[in-house]
């Protein structure tokens, strides 16, 4: 442990008397100079005088080196900065005259209101290839000019701050259709905004949030495939594993859902075996993330609508109205949306398989998502696939067993029981 040193006692206590043999000692005597010392001092404070003066002369030729360096570092700043505030200007202008190209769509044509073109700071902007930056500054998707045009949908002002800045803000606040998203497709296919369009489509609000994906990533793989009708994905990929079909996965979230698809399915003339057969994880689509050419719409919005159309009219009064009812949506996840837009979008696979057939569909990959999945939903994933391209009916039970293991694992015995049965068709079919 440390100690504070005590100062050593000498025995002798300070007196006057003592003081000028102490000076003495130190050199410091007050005896006058003779000639001959003051001779000496005087010359050696003249060389001590020069010295001084070599030494002033020497550090005034550092500082002067020093201030020089200090001066060309200070223009080589002032230059960077310079060229910065160039810069600054000339964003400020791009993004002037970006302001004015989106006054059009904040403005009034017909007397409809235009959605809002979206245009956020460079810095925001997820980094993308050179070539498809400066293609998406001078048109961005969503742009009345640009040959492919996305919209985002949103319903809440606090919404409009997520929607993406490679998008155009499309407000659907004062909507009333029982539809949602497939409501705003059908005012768009009559609308002056997707005039001349190539490819055009509308995305939920949460978009990033379901996907994992940039609006700039997701107009890099449609550019990167260009030819197809229709570009789609599946933000559940865990469905694709676990499920013979989305209208099977539908029972689980969604109280008698199943029947009342075979309902619609039967009064409509749809193809029964569609809603309980093995289907690819190609083919999935559990949510109505579309972009399409115009031919896709044209054929797919009027297909969609006359199967709600002839369901409406020849259900069982009863069924009708459960599929307008909010029961499907009992714990109000969806603000208590009824049965319609569940069942839209899972009739866009059947779509591609009917009327649709001759059209062609690419499915875009959701990295994010697929790394959610654990070992477990890989192999079963890769086992229905195989099943489904061999046709092996045999690999098809062997993925049923493993799948209803797995459910009772991670859901629980009540929810096995519960659900097991309904899920699981007696027969394996392929679609």
């Amino acid at each position: 442990m440390a100690t504070k040193k005590n100062p050593a006692k000498s025995g002798v206590k300070p007196s006057s008397a003592k003081a000028p043999q102490a000076a003495s000692r130190a050199g410091l005597s007050k005896k006058p100079l003779t000639l001959k010392a003051q001779a000496l001092r005087q010359e050696v404070s003249k060389e001590t005088s020069k010295e001084i003066s070599k030494e002033d002369e020497k550090k005034r030729m550092q500082d002067s080196k020093l201030a020089q360096s200090d001066k060309s570092n200070k223009d080589d700043k002032l230059d960077k900065v310079d060229k910065k505030g160039k810069s600054k200007l000339k964003d400020k202008a791009n993004e002037k005259v970006g302001d004015q190209g989106n006054s059009v769509l904040n403005g009034k044509a017909n007397g409809k209101h235009l959605p809002e073109a979206v245009s956020g700071p460079a810095g925001k902007i997820p980094k993308t290839e050179p070539v498809l930056e400066k293609d998406l500054v001078k048109k961005p998707a969503g742009s009345l000019k640009s040959s492919l045009r996305i919209f985002q949908i949103y319903y809440e002002p606090w919404q409009r701050e997520l929607v993406d800045p490679n998008f155009s803000a499309l407000d659907n606040s004062k909507s009333k259709s029982e539809a949602l998203d497939f409501g705003v497709f059908e005012q768009l296919l009559k609308s002056e905004y997707v005039k001349d369009a190539q490819l055009w489509g509308a995305l939920s609000w949460r978009f990033a949030e379901l996907t994992g994906m940039s609006g700039a990533e997701w107009v890099k793989n449609i550019q990167a495939h260009p030819g197809n009708d229709v570009y789609f994905c599946n933000p559940y990929p865990a469905i694709e594993a676990l499920y013979h079909s989305a209208w099977l996965q539908g029972e689980t979230a969604h109280p008698q859902f199943f029947a009342l698809s075979q309902a619609i399915f039967q009064v409509v003339g749809l193809p029964l075996e569609e809603l309980t057969s093995l289907h690819p994880s190609d083919t999935f689509s559990s949510a109505n993330f579309l972009v399409a050419t115009p031919k896709f719409w044209a054929a797919y919005l009027p297909w969609v609508r006359n199967v709600l159309s002839v369901a409406n009219k020849k259900l069982p009064p009863r069924v009708r109205d459960l599929m307008h009812s909010r029961l499907a949506d009992k714990q109000n996840l969806h603000n208590g949306a009824s049965y319609v837009p569940f069942i839209i979008e899972r009739l866009f696979p059947v779509f591609m398989k009917t009327a649709g057939k001759s059209m062609k569909a690419y499915k875009i990959a959701l990295p994010e998502r697929e790394r959610e999945l654990n070992v477990h939903l890989k192999l079963l994933r890769e086992m229905k696939d195989v099943a489904h391209r061999t046709k092996s009916a045999w690999l098809g039970v062997c993925w049923v067993n493993y799948r209803n293991l797995y459910l009772t694992q991670v859901n629980g015995k009540d929810w096995s029981k519960k659900f097991l049965r309904a899920i699981t068709p007696a027969d394996i079919k392929f679609s």
